[in-house]
């Protein structure tokens, strides 16, 4: 299980929300092994007085935040950061400098999914990677 907050300016995200999205669960399911069909995606577009950062990145500057099950391997993690990296870069034209990405790990019984805590939710993947 994973969810995925994505902020950036107004101006940036307006219109790229899909692209952004099937970037990120392009490299979600290649590194994690999560199912194509379950994206948790949310966009926080932000004014840009709500968005201050260095001046050293643009208008593209870009933030995700990542939730997902505790069990992933370091080496999954960076699997993962570097798939996004490229997928952003390539595929959108945003550089490295202008993405940073955070992994939030949480014990699955911390989640609530329907209806279920999560260490009793069956899932169709593997989390421990």
């Amino acid at each position: 299980m994973s969810q995925v907050k994505v902020f950036g300016r107004r101006e940036h995200l307006q219109g790229k929300q899909q692209a952004i999205s099937d970037v990120i669960q392009r490299a979600l399911v290649e590194s994690l092994g999560l199912p194509a069909d379950k994206r948790f995606h949310r966009f926080i577009a932000l004014d840009d007085a709500d968005f201050l950062f260095p001046s050293d990145r643009s208008v593209a500057n870009t933030i995700l935040e990542i939730s997902m099950f505790v069990g992933r391997s370091k080496d999954t993690k960076k699997q993962l950061i570097r798939a996004l990296f490229a997928g952003f870069e390539d595929e959108l034209g945003i550089a490295p400098n202008d993405l940073e990405i955070t992994i939030f790990e949480t014990p699955r019984e911390n989640w609530g999914i329907r209806g279920l805590p999560g260490d009793e939710l069956v899932v169709s993947y593997r989390v421990e990677t």
